[in-house]
């Protein structure tokens, strides 16, 4: 009787942090190798890298001798950051439903914090001074939400938005069922009470809420930008801030860092935050956990989750 023939195992490079242990129990037919965060990792034989750790630099040093190489699994749920080294032929997944929640909270936290105005009982508290009443405050019952890049990260927005009774406009790349286009944006946006920015950094979305957009937004509208810097145009954006007719909240900037003599830091009616809403406790334990469930549909012989195609 002829023995078994043996496939050789997948090797998996990955950041040796401690999070790694949800990675385990490890399927079959995969082997994993760490590499110190920030070093170069020498993939060798590796198939399989999960990138997140590495400056830009060390990232393209790295794919230059990656002859190997077949898949790049990142932990984020951009990846415009990554597109550039990738080298022919080689996959890249990304990890939306990894950030989703925690991206999805900061939105809510950031449309509620500006309906409430927070920011203007924040500065009476510090004047120890009793504010003025709230008796023009909004409600986020019965507004309309217009959700520009309705994915994993859109969904999760709009399922914590239900049980405040606002109404939401669905718009993705392309039209489905229940959801609009991106060109329809024009005619949706003058309806929109707020407007919750979470397309991807692509050739097609850099500047795609111009000066143009933003004006078709109606009078005391926000904007909320979790998604990428670049997707809305920044001078536009101020200039509709300094008028007092737009709103806007924004975890992405561009540049980020944004430069400590921005004129964005002074604009009314803006809350900054340095690109936190993804960053929560736990997110790197979630990513092994995502990419040992990856591993798993490989092992399963299916396609991977939340294939990158077209930059997105």
């Amino acid at each position: 009787m002829m023995a078994p023939v043996m496939m050789r195992a997948m090797l998996v490079m990955v950041p040796d942090v401690a999070d790694r242990a949800a990675l385990d129990p490890l399927p079959a037919g995969f082997e994993v190798a760490a590499y110190a965060p920030g070093s170069v990792p020498e993939l060798g034989a590796a198939e399989l890298l999960v990138p997140d750790f590495l400056d830009h630099g060390r990232l393209a040093e790295a794919l230059a001798g990656a002859g190997s190489l077949r898949i790049l699994q990142t932990f984020s749920a951009g990846v415009d950051w990554l597109l550039p080294y990738v080298p022919p032929g080689v996959t890249v997944a990304s990890a939306s439903v990894v950030h989703a929640a925690s991206v999805a909270e900061w939105v809510l936290a950031a449309i509620l914090a500006d309906l409430k105005e927070l920011s203007r009982w924040v500065v009476a508290q510090r004047a120890h001074r009793w504010g003025d009443g709230g008796a023009d405050l909004a409600n986020l019952q019965g507004a309309i939400v217009l959700i520009a890049g309705h994915g994993a990260i859109g969904a999760a927005v709009e399922a914590r938005l239900a049980p405040f009774g606002a109404e939401v406009v669905r718009v993705a790349r392309r039209a489905r069922p229940g959801t609009h286009a991106t060109e329809e944006l024009p005619e949706l946006l003058p309806a929109a009470d707020v407007v919750v920015v979470l397309v991807p950094l692509t050739a097609a979305t850099r500047g795609l809420f111009d000066a143009t957009l933003l004006a078709r937004m109606r009078d005391g509208a926000l904007l909320v930008n979790a998604g990428r810097g670049p997707v809305v145009d920044q001078e536009a954006l101020l200039a509709e801030l300094r008028s007092g007719r737009l709103r806007a909240a924004l975890d992405v900037v561009d540049p980020e860092p944004l430069p400590a003599g921005d004129p964005l830091w002074d604009a009314p009616g803006l809350l900054i935050t340095p690109h936190v809403a993804g960053s929560t406790r736990g997110y790197v334990r979630r990513g092994f956990a995502h990419l040992r469930a990856q591993l798993q549909r490989l092992a399963d012989g299916q396609e991977l989750a939340d294939v990158v195609r077209d930059g997105y």
